[in-house]
């Protein structure tokens, strides 16, 4: 951990410090899916919580687990325990999450059914969610910021189109299309997403990303549609009330296309997929990732080789250390010690 003496200035974050441009003390870390199932201690308090809904909206039990993991590793940000469907839970679609099969939830596949949704800013899911976020704040210490998030309307539609499905067929044919109903919806959720950031801003939340994991689902002019248009939306949308508020992008999968996410307005930083060459970005860009996820099933001596071609990639001050997606379940936790054990030793 960062250490002061008596006297000593209050501690700074790194992670704010490069997402801001300021001069940081060491690379910035932490990890997509850093609080979850690979991790004994979760798996305790997500048995007591119950269902995996339950412990998003328990904001004593989600604090405990986002806190989790920077009691075990050196880590410079904590990300909101939450999930990216909160936002159409919190407009009215019925949501679970079965046992081993993922998300099941309600559908809009009409204007219909986007007209009976409602808006998310007051509702007990926001509350719950933002209480999370005071609750974490107040157990980090100065130095470890907390990082709220949502997931990206093309994102999101794909879900809510799809029922929950990981298929996202039925999105893409209405996205080719421009279904009215479907264009909508996007717009909807650009709205309700902006809503959403805000009050975990307000809540104590310091920095925010937005998660767009299936964003290489499309190309061309449906990419530029549905995921540059919507995401620089948001981003737009929240900075013209928090223009201090760090926001990260993170397009998964879009290839040379982060270039295009990497000039959207006002957006700190882009998180960037396993297979995109970093050496490839511009030289002005702040940069996460974008360690594979499945090097930390190959051991530590993998990922100790992985890292040092990382590190030597990018310098520490526009350099986020993160995965090019979330941490795999069945992760040892010793070889997550091992990749932050090695990102401190080369920056030493």
């Amino acid at each position: 951990m960062i250490e002061t003496g008596k006297g000593a200035a209050a501690p700074r974050s790194a992670l704010l410090d490069v997402l801001t441009r300021k001069s940081a003390l060491r690379r910035p870390m932490w990890f997509m899916r850093q609080a979850g199932r690979y991790l004994p201690e979760y798996r305790a308090v997500r048995e007591k919580a119950g269902s995996f809904l339950d412990l998003c909206y328990n904001p004593e039990l989600a604090a405990e687990v986002t806190v989790q993991p920077l009691r075990r590793y050196d880590l410079d940000a904590a990300i909101l325990f939450a999930d990216i469907l909160v936002v159409p839970h919190a407009m009215g679609l019925p949501l679970k999450f079965a046992e081993g099969e993922g998300p099941v939830l309600g559908t809009v596949r009409s204007m219909e059914d986007l007209d009976r949704l409602r808006p998310v800013a007051a509702t007990y899911e926001v509350k719950q969610v933002c209480r999370t976020v005071g609750l974490t704040r107040s157990q980090l210490a100065p130095h470890q910021a907390l990082i709220g998030f949502c997931g990206a309307p093309w994102t999101v539609a794909s879900y809510m189109v799809g029922g929950g499905s990981s298929d996202r067929v039925m999105a893409k044919v209405a996205a080719y299309q421009r279904q009215p109903w479907f264009c909508a919806l996007i717009d909807r959720l650009v709205r309700e997403s902006v809503d959403y950031l805000l009050a975990q801003a307000k809540a104590g939340a310091q920095a925010v990303q937005i998660f767009d994991s299936w964003a290489g689902d499309l190309v061309g002019t449906e990419l530029e549609e549905f995921v540059i248009k919507p995401l620089a939306a948001i981003v737009a949308g929240v900075k013209a009330q928090l223009p201090a508020l760090p926001i990260i992008v993170f397009a998964r999968g879009v290839g040379m296309a982060q270039r295009k996410a990497a000039a959207i307005p006002g957006a700190n930083a882009i998180g960037v997929e396993t297979e995109f060459d970093l050496a490839d970005l511009p030289q002005d860009v702040v940069v996460q990732g974008n360690l594979d996820p499945v090097a930390l099933l190959a051991g530590p001596d993998v990922v100790t080789r992985e890292v040092r071609r990382i590190c030597t990639s990018l310098d520490r001050q526009r350099h986020i250390f993160n995965l090019g997606h979330g941490i795999r379940l069945g992760t040892d936790p010793s070889v997550v010690g091992a990749v932050v054990n090695a990102v401190r030793l080369y920056d030493e």
